[in-house]
């Protein structure tokens, strides 16, 4: 058990670092050992899953210690991994959907020349987020955190040629290093306070420590959450993140990276649980994104942004359920475990679209493209459906018992985070219909020949068609899953995590509305904003930009979050960086070159009297001598 669980995390790394170093040699059969690897790896993680299974439920976590980490005073921390019910199922959604994607990216790949180097980021990545989740204690967990923030970077910025893709890795690491700085310093406070930053133990000492402490080491730990999952206020680097290939954003928006957030707090449930202040933060950081995602999504007209902004919104349903506490932390995991199906479908169902329509990605200029595309037509129908909450799809046995839970919060607040919820749902009916029915209905918007995304060579033929069997059959296993997901982990999962989520939590529910009653309310708002979408785009829509109100404008800049960021941190940090470096150059260095040359100056000057002539020497002598017998006669007068 302990030697698959330690295999599960060394196979890709090895598998990375073989890529990454062998150069021109594994050009030609490298990708395949990237998907091996992945395949490897979740065929020994759903192994280790089983045997998990045959233990008794109170004893389900296997302790893997490899060796002594840090030693230095009271800091002992070791190197070692946690195999229990929650971080088995985030092993299983990371190799399983990782699995899937690496061999749709053999396809997607298969004509670039830096395939190898692809599958070597990607191997890294997925064994970063293994780590991520196994590792037991906080240090294991940040090394993990700070590798997938390595690795994301690399695969954004993987087409680093085009300044797009580099300013958005830049704007990606650049950003989460903001929210890395918080969790650090949340496990500095941890070690100071605790002593330690073991889980068992620290989860244990949380109840000796005052409020204003739990609280503010839960919001520095919320803080490194909402860099890696993209929520406000660090939300703006998510959707940029689509500059890298189209398998990219599916692994990072889907399986892996966005869920790192969500698993942290998840992981540090007796922390968050223990402050009820610190509850109500993470749920309005969820219940704002959520919010901020749908309205810029229903703005946005290239494919893989709308998907991009879904993913900031159901990241955001994610973090309400974690926030609310209790049994909701199961619900966000299984809503988070349901999302890496469809949204991963959705995302590599646009990467087959942009496969036959020579990497366009304006959906105004699709239309009518289900007759072409059948097989990418059918499952990004399932994940249409799974995402917006219809009955029986996974999104509605995920989504709706979250917005239930948020009604049923104590206090006014419920009534506030519900109606934000059921709002988030119908907005995203509506953005997601659009996309869907602007990319697959209506009349045919594109022309025989359209300039080609990213390439200076003028516009080239356009012919509509499926995408081989390497791309599609991942889809149909995604598409599957979709629909399937929700109802199987809705009926398992809950039992399954109790041992480390404890079910029973620490807030109590007031029954405003019932699960039946919350499930018609969702469907019903999703049935009228996916109606309301379909009458409105069903006969296509205009191809060129139209001007628009305040508030289309506002959501077609992202409500203005980037602007922000410019005028409030980038410029004055430029401003500050530019005075700095005249200071430095003009003050430090101009005082030591000043006193440099002041030094040789001066003794260049001196060294003159030094001539050797004797009367020069007596003439010195005269004169210094003169001026003592001066200097006397001013005294005693």
């Amino acid at each position: 058990m302990q030697t698959l669980i330690t295999l599960v995390v060394a196979i890709p790394a090895v598998s990375a670092a073989f890529l990454l170093l062998s150069g021109k040699l594994a050009n030609k059969w490298g990708h395949w050992l990237g998907v091996l690897a992945t395949g490897t790896s979740f065929v020994l993680g759903l192994i280790a899953f089983i045997r998990l299974a045959d233990l008794p439920s109170d004893n389900r976590a296997v302790q893997v210690h490899l060796w002594d980490f840090i030693q230095s005073g009271k800091l002992d921390v070791g190197f070692g991994l946690l195999f229990d019910p929650l971080s088995a199922v985030f092993v299983l959604l990371i190799t399983g959907v990782g699995s899937l994607i690496h061999l749709y990216a053999v396809g997607y790949m298969a004509h670039d020349e830096g395939r190898r180097r692809f599958f070597g980021y990607f191997n890294l990545f997925v064994a970063a987020m293994l780590l991520l989740v196994l590792g037991n204690n906080y240090v294991m967990l940040y090394l993990g955190w700070e590798g997938v923030g390595l690795a994301s970077y690399l695969l954004i910025s993987f087409w680093y040629n085009r300044n797009s893709a580099a300013t958005a890795g830049k704007k990606a690491f650049l950003m989460n290093r903001v929210g890395d700085a918080g969790f650090a310093l949340g496990i500095f406070l941890m070690f100071y306070t605790l002593g330690t930053t073991d889980y068992d133990k620290v989860f244990d000492g949380v109840g000796s420590l005052a409020a204003g402490t739990v609280l503010m080491m839960g919001l520095l730990l919320l803080l490194g959450a909402t860099g890696k999952s993209g929520q406000f206020p660090l939300q703006s680097w998510l959707p940029d993140a689509m500059e890298g290939p189209t398998p990219v954003s599916a692994l990072i928006h889907a399986a892996t990276m966005v869920t790192a957030g969500v698993y942290l707090i998840a992981r540090s449930n007796p922390i968050f649980s223990a402050n009820h202040t610190l509850q109500t933060v993470v749920v309005s950081v969820g219940a704002l994104t959520l919010l901020i995602g749908c309205i810029i999504g229903c703005a946005k007209d290239d494919i893989k942004r709308v998907l991009a902004w879904s993913t900031v919104s159901q990241i955001g349903y994610m973090f309400l359920g974690v926030g609310l506490g209790g049994a909701a932390y199961a619900l966000a995991i299984i809503h988070l475990l349901a999302h890496g199906f469809f949204k991963a479908n959705m995302f590599l169902g646009a990467g087959s679209v942009m496969h036959g329509m020579n990497d366009q990605t304006d959906i105004r200029r699709f239309g009518g493209l289900a007759k072409y595309m059948r097989i990418t037509w059918l499952t990004f129908m399932m994940g249409w459906l799974a995402i917006i909450g219809i009955p029986p799809l996974s999104g509605f046995y995920t989504k709706d018992p979250i917005i239930e839970a948020a009604f049923n919060r104590p206090g006014w607040t419920g009534w506030l985070f519900g109606s934000v919820a059921l709002a988030g749902a119908g907005l995203t009916a509506f953005y997601m219909t659009r996309l869907f029915v602007l990319t697959f209905h209506g009349p045919k918007r594109w022309t025989e020949t359209e300039p080609q995304h990213g390439s200076a060579s003028g516009p080239v033929p356009v012919h509509p068609h499926e995408s081989p069997a390497i791309m599609t059959i991942p889809l149909i296993f995604l598409a599957i899953g979709s629909i399937v997901a929700g109802f199987l982990m809705k009926t398992s999962v809950l039992d399954w995590l109790t041992p480390v989520v404890d079910p029973e939590g620490v807030v109590d529910e007031v029954h405003r509305i019932t699960a039946v009653e919350g499930a018609l309310l969702s469907v019903a708002v999703t049935v009228i904003g996916a109606g309301f979408a379909y009458l409105l785009f069903r006969r296509g829509t205009a191809l060129v930009e139209q001007p628009a109100g305040p508030f289309v404008t506002a959501a077609r800049r992202n409500l203005y979050a980037d602007a922000f960021n410019e005028a409030v941190f980038e410029k004055p940090g430029r401003w500050l960086t530019r005075g700095l470096v005249f200071l430095d150059n003009r003050g430090v260095d101009g005082l030591v070159n000043g006193l440099a040359a002041l030094t040789g100056g001066g003794s260049s000057r001196l060294r003159r009297l030094q001539n050797g002539f004797v009367r020069s020497y007596a003439l010195s002598m005269l004169t210094g001598a003169l001026v003592v017998v001066g200097a006397f006669l001013m005294v005693t007068l």
